[in-house]
């Protein structure tokens, strides 16, 4: 499994209600939600964010609340991982559920800047940063995840 593209780039404590606004809970239509991705933190993302993009934060990534509507939304939007120093606990479990990539590098996370184009193997965890030829290792998921994320998510790998 791999990815490939442009970073958009967060620092600290990007909580859920920066990653969808309470105000669209209203809904569980995934497109819809994408069509309010990171509003609050970055009016440009949904206009700018292409299929494969990958968001690089820095500490506490998806803090807030335990709503999956979060990664629902950065999925939906078209990311195909998101990087972080760390992540909020209960917001990786829901992002592994829905079936959205994510990994712990700190290395990355500081380095890696906004508009950089970034491939990821999720079979080794290497992370290269094509845009400055430097390479980071994160931890590789395990192979009951990967098929989680193959499939979609956890209730389709049920299945």
């Amino acid at each position: 499994m791999k990815a490939h593209g442009t970073v958009h780039k967060y620092g600290d404590n990007v909580d859920t209600d920066v990653i969808i606004p309470a105000r669209y809970l209203n809904t569980s239509d995934h497109k819809e939600l994408a069509s309010h991705c990171m509003e609050d933190i970055d009016k440009d993302f949904v206009k700018n964010v292409k299929d494969g993009d990958i968001i690089v934060a820095n500490m506490n990534f998806g803090c807030g609340s335990s709503r999956e509507h979060a990664p629902i939304a950065i999925k939906a939007s078209g990311v195909g991982c998101v990087i972080a120093s760390t992540f909020a606990r209960i917001f990786y479990r829901n992002s592994i559920n829905i079936g959205l990539p994510i990994l712990e590098c700190d290395e990355a996370a500081k380095d890696i800047d906004a508009g950089n184009e970034v491939e990821i193997d999720f079979d080794t965890g290497i992370i290269t940063n094509i845009t400055k030829n430097k390479t980071y290792k994160a931890q590789p998921f395990p192979d009951f995840i990967k098929d989680i994320i193959s499939k979609g998510g956890l209730l389709n790998s049920l299945k």
